[in-house]
């Protein structure tokens, strides 16, 4: 999987909330792969998870948590599913980010091969995910050719860690950036979560 320059990443998620780590993804995406723009999907409705935050609440903070990211415009994306997306959207010269560990589950997405029909994959490869998973993953695809990759230091955060953590009462200082903490507190939001 070679590193390949691309206009537009898209970056899709629940964000609920966004955090360090989605950022430190979007980062890694433009400046290893030259995005000239980064579209972020809040998913309103995940066909995959339940979301605690409502659909507009996660808007707001992700548009706080982009907001100082070049080339980021954040979204609100009413398709559960990624390829009904892209289908809408159709994409011009664009690239998926994911995770390694994404890839991994990507052929139980649906429609997988028309998502590579759509766009290439952009995969993050982060210590801790064994290569050969990933290797394995790309080889049970029919398009491998159409997944390119890029490093990506760890960043041990996640989103359902941060609920928890509000929800105890602890501070979330350093695992989402300082506007969405603020907002967090301001809207009361996860104080009761998980």
């Amino acid at each position: 999987m070679a590193v390949a320059a691309a206009r537009l990443g898209i970056l899709g998620g629940v964000f609920d909330p966004p955090h360090v780590g989605h950022v430190a993804l979007a980062r890694a995406a433009i400046e290893q792969l030259e995005l000239h723009e980064l579209l972020v999907l809040v998913v309103a409705d995940p066909g995959h998870k339940r979301a605690t935050a409502p659909a507009e609440t996660r808007l707001e903070l992700t548009r706080l948590a982009f907001e100082d990211v070049p080339g980021a415009r954040v979204e609100l994306d009413p398709h559960a599913r990624t390829v009904d997306s892209l289908e809408e959207r159709r994409p011009e010269d664009a690239v998926f980010i994911l995770g390694a560990d994404e890839l991994a589950d990507f052929e139980r997405w649906k429609s997988p091969q028309r998502i590579l029909d759509l766009v290439r994959l952009a995969v993050a490869m982060r210590p801790g995910v064994p290569d050969e998973r990933v290797r394995d993953a790309c080889e049970r695809l029919a398009a491998p050719n159409r997944i390119v990759s890029f490093e990506m230091a760890p960043v041990p955060v996640s989103s359902s860690g941060i609920r928890e953590r509000v929800g105890l009462g602890e501070p979330v200082d350093g695992l989402v950036p300082p506007k969405v903490a603020d907002a967090i507190a301001r809207l009361g939001l996860y104080a009761s979560a998980e």
